[in-house]
């Protein structure tokens, strides 16, 4: 499972199916942000887990290069 999390390859693949489907008339996640943005109004909670759901590619992506800028470098 630690393989996963760190796998560059399989974290872009999710950000490209999962993180952006379905992808007309606008990447579900991008309209559920612009819902956000404008107050949430009306929203549920499977709204909101739809949102985590759709976005959590996305975090570990961040998480990914956060890590590989602050990596240390291994003593020899």
């Amino acid at each position: 499972m630690k393989d996963f999390f760190n796998n560059w390859k399989l974290i872009l693949l999710a950000c490209l199916t999962l993180g952006l489907a379905p992808f007309f008339p606008e990447p579900h996640l991008w309209g559920k942000l612009k819902w956000i943005a404008g107050g949430a109004i009306g929203m549920t909670f499977k709204d909101w887990f739809d949102v985590v759901l759709h976005g959590l590619p996305f975090i570990l992506l961040i998480r990914l290069i956060v890590k590989s800028l602050f990596r240390k470098e291994q003593p020899k």
